[in-house]
């Protein structure tokens, strides 16, 4: 199962804008993937209150994984995509 881990680059973390436009990407991915921090057990990566509970603050890795079609490509836009603050972005550069 494809894997990638990535520090989260949004200054506020994974909260408010930062987690929509995660899931809204994660919810638009050929394959279903999910997110966990440390060992903390998995949560769906398309639920934005999942996401939300993880409680990921700026620099925190996390774990992302999805099997099937596509997996590797998604992985890498996703993790592409928490690398970036995107807290400090405007709404059209997403």
């Amino acid at each position: 199962m494809p894997t990638r881990t990535v520090a989260v680059g949004s200054a506020s973390g994974l909260h408010a804008r930062p987690a929509r436009l995660f899931v809204e990407a994660a919810a638009a991915a050929p394959v279903k993937v999910t997110i966990r921090v440390g060992e903390k057990k998995p949560v769906p990566a398309r639920s934005m209150l999942s996401v939300l509970a993880l409680g990921a603050r700026c620099g925190t890795e996390v774990t992302l994984e999805a099997d099937g079609d596509g997996a590797d490509e998604a992985l890498a836009g996703l993790a592409e995509l928490l690398a970036r603050d995107l807290d400090a972005e405007e709404p059209g550069d997403v």
